[in-house]
């Protein structure tokens, strides 16, 4: 791990030369925020996770405690047996009618059947690494670091001016549902009912970094 300043009242957590750089960002987030609920970083105002990076933010002029973020992250892994229980515990589920305009394509380029990409889905441990591109959008990654058939998976070469809300995408080794309908440059397996986003709810997104998700396939009697 590298500490890069970020600012005065913050700092980035660096695992990119991690072994498993995402793994490593989600065990360094969960033993800040048990920290914070101790009461160690007070001046901790927020935990801003990305894909290989962690960003510690504190109050204005109050500066980040690196001591202390330092003790805290020793703590990682020294309750995984719980915490993977908790998860468990914590899973979301997502009922998928896949019928993306993209999966015979996804299929043709991994040389599977869409059953075989359908399958591969949801089989997947899928965790929430972060949050990004729009309100209620988590990137999720699958969850064992392993080499998954997904990663040759590529972008659309033309983004589309509309993904409808619920669309279930892939891309680059990153699954993800769209909250609200948006261009999109993903590759449409399928859709769901299920709402991400509800500006009126309580937290309003329903995905957070570090929660894990488990696609279905809803149509699955009819396939």
């Amino acid at each position: 791990m590298h500490e890069l300043p970020a600012g005065p009242d913050a700092v980035v957590l660096d695992f990119s030369a991690d072994d498993a750089p995402s793994a490593a960002v989600l065990a360094a987030t969960r033993a800040l925020r048990a920290a914070i609920d101790r009461g160690e970083l007070a001046e901790v105002t927020d935990l801003v996770p990305s894909a290989h990076t962690l960003l510690v933010q504190a109050n204005p002029d109050r500066g980040v405690d690196e001591l202390g973020v330092r003790r805290a992250l020793r703590h990682r892994g020294t309750d995984a047996e719980h915490d993977n229980d908790e998860r468990v515990s914590d899973e979301i589920v997502i009922p998928v009618e896949y019928d993306g305009a993209d999966l015979a394509d996804v299929a043709a380029a991994l040389d599977m059947t869409s059953d075989e990409v359908v399958e591969v889905h949801c089989r997947t441990r899928w965790r929430v690494q972060f949050m990004g591109f729009a309100p209620g959008f988590g990137y999720l990654v699958a969850d064992d670091e392993a080499s998954h058939p997904f990663d040759t998976v590529g972008r659309r070469r033309e983004a589309r001016t509309n993904v409808p809300e619920g669309s279930v995408a892939i891309a680059a080794g990153y699954s993800a549902v769209y909250p609200k309908s948006s261009p999109g440059g993903w590759q449409l397996l399928g859709r769901t009912d299920v709402r991400l986003w509800d500006a009126h709810a309580d937290p309003p997104a329903l995905f957070t970094a570090g929660r894990m998700v488990r696609f279905v396939d809803a149509g699955r009697g009819q396939r």
